[in-house]
C-alpha cells in the first residue's frame, strides 16, 4: 500500500484558509479498498487526541484516582464520548463548508460577539500551553534531574520542533505523533500490569455515581477532567486540519471525506480514552488502595510507583509517557493558535514566532508559582489551568452547535437530528456544571 502522496494546494474555495500550508496537501485515491482510503484520511484525528491525552489530564486523573478511586471512570467515559460527537460534528463542518470554526464565528457574528470568542479562544490556548509546559518541565526534572524551574525555561525551545516538524510536511507530522502515541500506550501497559487492578472495581467506576454531583471536590476534579478532555482548542482545530485532505468537492466526495474522518477521529478519542483511564486506574490501583489519598502531584506519583509496586521500570514508564504527552500536545496547540489567530483576526504569524509568544505568555504564571510554591503550586496550577479550559468550553460548543444545524452554510450536510439532539445536550451538560461549578465556589463553604 503506498502513502498518500503530498501534492501542492490549489486554491481554497472561499478566501485563503487557515493552515495554508497544508490545507488539501495530502491526496485521497479514487479508487482502492476501504482500507486504502481509510488509510489516506488517518492522522488529523491522532492530531486532535493527543489534546486529550495533555499533562492537564494527568494531574487530573492522578487526583482523582488517588481520592476517589475508580469513581470518576465515569465522567474520563462520558466526557470521551461528548468529544467523539463534538469532534465528528467538526468534520462535518470542515468538509462542507470549506472553513474552519474560527472563520465561520467572524463571518457569522459581529465583532462585537467575534472578538470575545477569539479571546476565550486564546485564554483556552494559554491554559492548554501551561499545562503542556509545567508537564513537560515535570517529565525533564524527573527523568534528567533537570531543576523544575530551568526545565519551565527549557521548554520555549519546543518551537524548533514544532518548525522542523511542519517543513516536513502534514504526513510526517502525523506520524511522529502517532509514533508517541504508540509508546504511551506501551508505557501505559506496564504500568497497569504492575498495578493489577480491581477490574470488577473499575467496570463499575463506568457508572455513573451521584456523588460526583453532590460532592465539591469530586465535581471541581470532574470539572477538570471534562475541561482536560473536551478542549475548547481541538474544536477550533479539527474543523480546520481535517481539511488537510484533497477529497472530491462534489456532493458524493464530502460525504465520503466525512465517513472517513469522522472513523479517523472515533478510533483516535478511543484511544485517548484508553490513555486516560490507564492514568486513572493506576492512580486508583496504586495510591488510593494503599491510603495514599491525596496524591495530586505529578513528581509524588513518580516517586512513590517504585516502593508501591516494587519494579523501576513503572516510574521510567510513567516519566517517559508524561515527556511523550507533552511535546505531543505542544505540537496541536500550536496549530490550533494559528487556526484561531488567522480566521479570528485574519492575521498571520510564522508558526515559530506565534509559538514562541503563546508560550511566553504561559512561562510567566508557571515561574511565579514555581519559585514561590514548588512541586506543590505547579500540581494545583495544572487542576486549575483544566477547570479554566472548562469553563472556555461553552464558547466553543455553542457557535459550533449553531454551525452545525445552519442549513443555509450546511446545506444537504446539515447535521442529522440526532447529532443535534445529543450535541444540545452536551452544551447544557457543560453549562450547567460549569454553573454549579461557580455557584459553589462563590457561595460553598
Amino acid at each position: 500500500m503506498n502513502p498518500p502522496s503530498e501534492v501542492a494546494a490549489p486554491p481554497a474555495p472561499a478566501g485563503l484558509p487557515s493552515l495554508p500550508e497544508v490545507h488539501r496537501s495530502v491526496t485521497v485515491p479514487n479508487a482502492g479498498g476501504f482500507l486504502r482510503k481509510l488509510f489516506a484520511f488517518m492522522g488529523p484525528g491522532y492530531l486532535v487526541a493527543v489534546g486529550y491525552m495533555d499533562p492537564g489530564n494527568w494531574a487530573t486523573s492522578l487526583a482523582g484516582g488517588s481520592a476517589f478511586g475508580y469513581t470518576l471512570l465515569a465522567v474520563a467515559l462520558t466526557s470521551s464520548l461528548m468529544a467523539i460527537l463534538l469532534q465528528a460534528l467538526c468534520v462535518r463542518i470542515g468538509v462542507s463548508t470549506g472553513r474552519d470554526l474560527a472563520q465561520l464565528c467572524r463571518e457569522r457574528f459581529p465583532k462585537v460577539v467575534a472578538y470575545p470568542l477569539w479571546l476565550f479562544a486564546e485564554i483556552a490556548i494559554c491554559a492548554t500551553d501551561l499545562a503542556e509546559l509545567i508537564g513537560t518541565a515535570i517529565a525533564l526534572e524527573l527523568l534528567f534531574g533537570i531543576p523544575l524551574l530551568y526545565g519551565v525555561f527549557l521548554t520555549a525551545f519546543d518551537a524548533f520542533l514544532i518548525l522542523w516538524l511542519q517543513n516536513k510536511g502534514v504526513r510526517w507530522l502525523e506520524a511522529l505523533i502517532f509514533g508517541f502515541i504508540v509508546l504511551i500506550v506501551g508505557c501505559f501497559g506496564i504500568q497497569i500490569v504492575l498495578s493489577d487492578p480491581d477490574w470488577a472495581a473499575v467496570l463499575n467506576g463506568y457508572i455513573p455515581a451521584v456523588s460526583i454531583v453532590t460532592n465539591q471536590t469530586q465535581l471541581y476534579i470532574a470539572m477538570g477532567i471534562l475541561g482536560a478532555t473536551v478542549m475548547p482548542h481541538n474544536l477550533y482545530l479539527h474543523t480546520a486540519v481535517v481539511q488537510s485532505r484533497s477529497w472530491n468537492l462534489d456532493e458524493a466526495g464530502k460525504r465520503e471525506a466525512i465517513k472517513f474522518a469522522t472513523i479517523d477521529s472515533t478510533l483516535a478519542l478511543t484511544l485517548a480514552l484508553l490513555i486516560n483511564s490507564a492514568i486513572l486506574i493506576t492512580a486508583a490501583a496504586t495510591f488510593h488502595a494503599s491510603g495514599n489519598t491525596e496524591v495530586a502531584e505529578i513528581g509524588e506519583a513518580y516517586q512513590l510507583l517504585t516502593p508501591l509496586l516494587g519494579a523501576g521500570i513503572a516510574a521510567t514508564a510513567f516519566g517517559v509517557a508524561l515527556l511523550l504527552c507533552g511535546l505531543n500536545a505542544t505540537v496541536t496547540a500550536t496549530l490550533a493558535g494559528q487556526v484561531v489567530m488567522e480566521g479570528f483576526l485574519r492575521f498571520r504569524l510564522p508558526p515559530v514566532l506565534r509559538r514562541l509568544v503563546t508560550r511566553l505568555i504561559a512561562i510567566i504564571p508557571a515561574v511565579i508559582v514555581t519559585w514561590m510554591y514548588g512541586a506543590s503550586g505547579t500540581a494545583q496550577l495544572l487542576i486549575l489551568s483544566q477547570v479554566i479550559l472548562s469553563i472556555q468550553l461553552p464558547f466553543a460548543v455553542i457557535p459550533l452547535m449553531l454551525f452545525a444545524q445552519d442549513r443555509n452554510r450546511m446545506g444537504v450536510f446539515t447535521a442529522p437530528a440526532w447529532q443535534l439532539a445529543l450535541g444540545w445536550a452536551t452544551a447544557a451538560v457543560i453549562v450547567g456544571l460549569n454553573m454549579k461549578l461557580l455557584f459553589d465556589a462563590a457561595f460553598g463553604d
